[in-house]
């Protein structure tokens, strides 16, 4: 708990916001006036947001923001006010939205052109299971290294949220799957999303276990690292000539400057440092990603882990969680 008794009255909502930067400790259960939203505008009423580790670094400071501060990129639930010059949302819109700030609250406002329909037979907590981790997995697997059948893939921390989606759409685009995770149970939940080679870092050096099955130095076409630092020098040998490495997560801590001459010497290999919002940038990519992602998950295809679900004073306990490394997929708040 944060620390604050029964709260929303008088048109006030409830909402977890920041005043300083800090551990969790500085996850604070507050009044504010509920937002009215302005031009191109809608207001949502919450339903589910989201925890995720780019909440963890504002709150810390590794990535700089304004405050007071209430955190929270995605969220979804039901637009109850519409501002003007909104044209494609009408209240009683069921939506999800994967970016901007405010997520932790009773309402957030929008722009309407960043929301996606939540289509029939998706609930709220599945939405915003689907927005930044769903998204990211998409983008990663269809774009920044566009998976085809018979490519070798890693992917670290395979049994999170991102990790063990982006399993599933790896294999549905016939790659060969390699993973790592940090326990048995977390084993068990990649090899249940469809990973080809599962391997405990805890217990077995990652690199040589991966050069032992396929009996090649550096047999790997992409890695994909959402953990950082302390993964990324074995990762980087791993891969073939020519190949990727998508560096998108600091779970472990952010990776240290890296020379060109490493990269040239390693095979002309390619760094990337991708971020979803590049990748969303148009409400028309925004919306096709979304859309592809919920017609997968429709249809059984995609299955998305909900990890723990807290109410909204809980904040702090989600954060640690998260920070803990010991998810096994998504952490919802409910306001």
């Amino acid at each position: 708990m944060c620390g604050v008794g029964p709260l929303g009255h008088n048109g006030d909502m409830r909402a977890i916001q920041i005043t300083e930067i800090g551990g969790p400790e500085v996850l604070q259960l507050s009044e504010i006036p509920t937002p009215e939203p302005g031009p191109g505008d809608v207001r949502i009423r919450v339903e589910a947001a989201g925890v995720n580790f780019i909440d963890t670094y504002q709150r810390g400071g590794l990535y700089p923001v304004e405050l007071p501060l209430v955190l929270g990129l995605e969220c979804a639930g039901t637009v109850d006010a519409v501002g003007p010059d909104v044209e494609d949302l009408e209240v009683g819109a069921r939506v999800a939205i994967a970016q901007g700030g405010g997520s932790y609250a009773e309402h957030r406002i929008a722009p309407a052109d960043r929301c996606v329909a939540i289509p029939d037979g998706v609930d709220a907590v599945v939405a915003t299971a689907s927005m930044v981790q769903g998204l990211t997995a998409h983008y990663l697997a269809h774009d920044t290294y566009p998976l085809r059948a018979g490519d070798r893939c890693l992917v670290h921390a395979a049994a999170g949220g991102t990790g063990r989606l982006l399993v599933q759409l790896a294999k549905a685009a016939g790659a060969e799957v390699f993973a790592t995770v940090g326990s048995t149970e977390k084993a068990a939940l990649a090899s249940a999303a469809g990973a080809d080679h599962v391997i405990d870092y805890t217990t077995t050096d990652f690199g040589d276990a991966i050069r032992e099955i396929c009996d090649d130095e550096r047999p790997l076409d992409v890695v994909y690292d959402g953990v950082g630092a302390s993964v990324f020098d074995t990762s980087l040998a791993l891969l073939r000539k020519r190949g990727l490495m998508a560096t998108f997560g600091n779970a472990s801590g952010p990776v240290p400057p890296v020379s060109p001459l490493t990269l040239s010497s390693g095979g002309s290999l390619f760094l990337t440092r991708p971020t979803l919002f590049d990748y969303i940038a148009t409400t028309e990519e925004l919306r096709a990603r979304a859309n592809d992602l919920f017609g997968r998950i429709q249809s059984g295809t995609l299955e998305v882990r909900i990890d723990t679900t807290y109410p909204l004073e809980d904040a702090r306990a989600a954060h640690e969680h998260i920070e803990g490394r010991r998810t096994t997929g998504k952490l919802i708040l409910t306001p």
